[in-house]
């Protein structure tokens, strides 16, 4: 199987809104969350819209600059999921989120694409100059925090987040 990370074009307008429905209709159904919430924060209905919108250009309003990815599967010509990568941390982004959020969609789960999305992820980390990557997850979240250990994360610690949930910090060191 050939993943890949791409940057969201005209060409996967269907692909998004098929893997955004199939997304909200488990939510609906197992109350399962949205990550990463900056691919369902704007109607992908406009989908020229959705595309100036996708990712946060400059800092402002307690966000800062982000890239968002998209996790392919070339063979397929489906999408599996998506990565939205924090270019820095501000205050609440170093206690709650980190540098990246992620997610794959509910038909994709338990097959090994998190972690290789992650992997991914932390080169694109790497271009961006961010030599230590903090990721979260929920505690009850185990295929998340599996993922995040297999590519090098270390539990740093757990909080109660401003959900009420435990959450875990994860630090990915990058090496060149």
């Amino acid at each position: 199987m050939s993943l890949k990370l791409i940057k969201l074009t005209k060409e996967y307008e269907a692909a998004l809104g098929e893997m955004i429905d199939e997304w909200k209709k488990d939510q609906e159904i197992n109350h399962t969350n949205h990550s990463p919430w900056a691919i369902f924060k704007n109607d992908y209905h406009d989908f020229d819209s959705y595309l100036d919108h996708l990712e946060i250009k400059s800092e402002g309003d307690g966000k800062v600059p982000d890239s968002v990815f998209f996790l392919l599967d070339e063979d397929r010509n489906r999408l599996l999921g998506a990565v939205n990568i924090r270019h820095r941390l501000n205050e609440s982004l170093l206690r709650e989120g980190g540098h990246i959020g992620d997610g794959i969609r509910p038909s994709e789960r338990r097959k090994g694409y998190a972690t290789e999305m992650i992997r991914l992820a932390l080169i694109e980390c790497r271009k961006l100059g961010i030599d230590k990557v903090l990721m979260t997850c929920e505690k009850d979240n185990i295929g998340s925090a599996k993922s995040i250990i297999k590519n090098g994360g270390i539990l740093e610690n757990e909080f109660v987040n401003s959900d009420g949930e435990i959450e875990q910090r994860y630090w990915i060191t990058l090496c060149d």
